[in-house]
């Protein structure tokens, strides 16, 4: 092997957030399972180590919800951290008795633990239950004050080597075949001169660099491009900060074939610079 398998064990209060913590690994590309025996973590890292396309990055789920399954945390820990292929953390989520008691009430959920109990009872026997495996945590994160999105972005900044790029699709496309359904944002560029109607065009599309320059050449498309990448350059990290996970803009011209294709290569080109882009035309190959 050339590198180690990063791992993450992610277990703590029921309430604390764990749901939100693994989509959250799943959007950084970890291979997620959740509420998983411990004992079957060395298998599924050995599974891992032997798949064709090697996985990089795990996380793993582990409450008190597995019963007595959940007891060999610590032990199996120890042993993973023997192994020279696997590097494992155990982040233990937590949060004061107040916060999870309003979020058990808001979420109408029962408490794992509750067999007639009342609520409050339930979390502090659930804390005494946990007390080695947080005071064994490699790091205790307090979601009492945090949104969905500012856990996530905390966990990004542990655990992610790169900062997280939003990925931006932007997709051309022909109004007169609908309008992408999946688009978070629609630009209509038919009010530019259409390259349809010049004979010496009309064969190629916007990616074609004598299309490209007719569309461009224009002062209106000139100043349509200012206005547009100044403004996806406000909204992409305002997004990010929300905790949107993509977005998708679609731009359109009638056909699909010049304008829209040409405008999206250049939009694509500028946001390529602070976000993952995809540029894909949809329709640019249609005749009629």
């Amino acid at each position: 092997m050339t590198s180690r398998l990063q791992t993450v064990v992610l277990t703590g209060m029921s309430g604390a957030g764990k749901s939100v913590a693994m989509q959250a690994f799943e959007d950084f590309g970890f291979f997620c399972v959740d509420n998983l025996p411990p004992a079957l973590i060395p298998r599924l890292l050995d599974m891992a180590e032997h798949a064709s396309g090697r996985l990089a990055k795990m996380a793993f789920g582990c409450d008190l919800r597995g019963g007595e399954l959940f007891e060999p945390l610590l032990q199996t820990l120890k042993a993973i951290r023997e192994r020279k292929d696997a590097e494992v953390q155990l982040v233990f989520l937590d949060a004061d008795d107040a916060t999870l008691v309003r979020r058990y009430k808001e979420s109408r959920r029962r408490h794992p633990l509750a067999q007639g109990a009342r609520l409050l009872e339930s979390i502090q026997e659930e804390r005494v239950a946990l007390a080695a495996v947080r005071q064994a945590a490699d790091a205790v994160i307090d979601t009492s004050q945090l949104t969905a999105n500012q856990l996530k972005q905390e966990l990004g900044r542990r655990f992610v080597e790169r900062v997280m790029r939003l990925p931006v699709h932007v997709m051309s496309f022909g109004f007169k075949y609908g309008v992408p359904l999946d688009a978070d944002m629609v630009l209509d560029v038919r009010f530019l001169p259409n390259p349809h109607y010049i004979d010496g065009l009309r064969p190629y599309t916007g990616e074609d660099v004598p299309v490209y320059q007719y569309v461009m050449q224009w002062p209106a498309t000139q100043e349509f491009l200012k206005k547009t990448e100044d403004m996806l350059d406000f909204l992409i990290p305002e997004y990010q900060r929300e905790g949107k996970s993509h977005l998708v803009v679609g731009i359109g011209c009638t056909g699909g074939k010049h304008r829209s294709v040409a405008i999206a290569k250049h939009i694509a080109n500028h946001l390529a610079q602070a976000a993952d882009v995809e540029l894909t035309h949809r329709d640019f190959r249609r005749e009629g």
